[in-house]
């Protein structure tokens, strides 16, 4: 029978990669549903299942304190710092003002050293010194030193 053999190849059909049907494509998943969140029960007692996209259901509250400062905080202690100092001072002058100011206000989880090896409020107060610079109210003229523009002269 000529018919069962391949005319590229002369083998039969079965063998020849002529021959071969293509290969199935690979069978998806169904798509995961969305988990179910549980409400516990309120205060009539009546417990409520509500769906993750649910429009009745409000968003997460933040109940437990925060364990480290905002470095919200440090921004205009930082501004007022350094126009006491005409502007410009040392970074590490400025960080060690900053400490002393704020004795009150750092919280436990500051003090902590984090994976840089820094201590936190010190990062926090870093990003902080960025933020200011991103609003053109601070600039680095040089390494270690941190200064006001004059729009953060004006400022505060």
């Amino acid at each position: 029978m000529a018919e069962d053999y391949c005319e590229h190849c002369d083998l039969p059909f079965s063998t020849c990669i002529h021959g071969r049907p293509p290969a199935p494509e690979p069978v998806k998943a169904p798509p995961k549903a969305s988990p179910v969140r549980r409400r516990t029960a309120s205060a009539s007692g009546s417990a409520s299942r509500t769906t993750a996209g649910s429009a009745s259901a409000p968003a997460p509250v933040r109940t437990a304190p925060r364990r480290r400062t905002d470095k919200a905080e440090f921004k205009p202690v930082i501004v007022e710092v350094l126009q006491e100092a005409g502007g410009e001072q040392e970074a590490d002058l400025v960080l060690a003002a900053l400490e002393e100011r704020l004795a009150e206000v750092l919280k436990p989880g500051d003090h902590e050293t984090g994976p840089t090896g820094e201590v936190r409020w010190r990062t926090a107060a870093r990003w902080a010194r960025k933020e200011l610079a991103d609003d053109g109210l601070l600039v680095a003229p040089q390494p270690g030193v941190w200064a006001l523009t004059a729009e953060g002269m004006r400022s505060l």
